[in-house]
């Protein structure tokens, strides 16, 4: 009896590991982003959302204060990016910034002057 209870706990913890090994694994798409969400998203993160004529001016007047951060996957990155951008891939959903937040503030250094562009 007892090698019977114990092959069923047993198999109830690898369920339960499997079951939670691919819930925890399964890529959750994102919802479609609408200009107004990003606006929303911008305003009550405190960021500023620029153009590109803005980020023009910004690259030509002072390149060596400002700091490109690509956040496409890395083969993107690798297909073409802005000059002098550097890659840090992050998915666009909430748990992925909560997951990766103290890899991106190592990554953004402790220079808090310059101007940062996440696009």
């Amino acid at each position: 009896m007892h090698g019977v209870r114990t092959a069923i706990l047993a198999f109830v913890a690898i369920v339960i590991t499997a079951a939670f090994l691919w819930l925890s694994d399964r890529s959750v798409p994102p919802n479609e982003a609408t200009w107004e969400n990003i606006l929303t998203e911008a305003r009550e993160g405190g960021y500023q959302i620029i153009d590109t004529q803005a980020l023009w001016q910004h690259y030509s007047k002072n390149r060596d204060n400002l700091l490109l951060v690509d956040t496409r996957q890395e083969w993107e990155y690798r297909t073409g990016h802005i000059k002098g951008a550097l890659n840090f891939p992050m998915d666009p959903t909430w748990l992925a910034r909560w997951r990766k937040a103290g890899a991106l503030e190592a990554f953004l250094g402790t220079n808090k002057d310059r101007f940062i562009v996440f696009y």
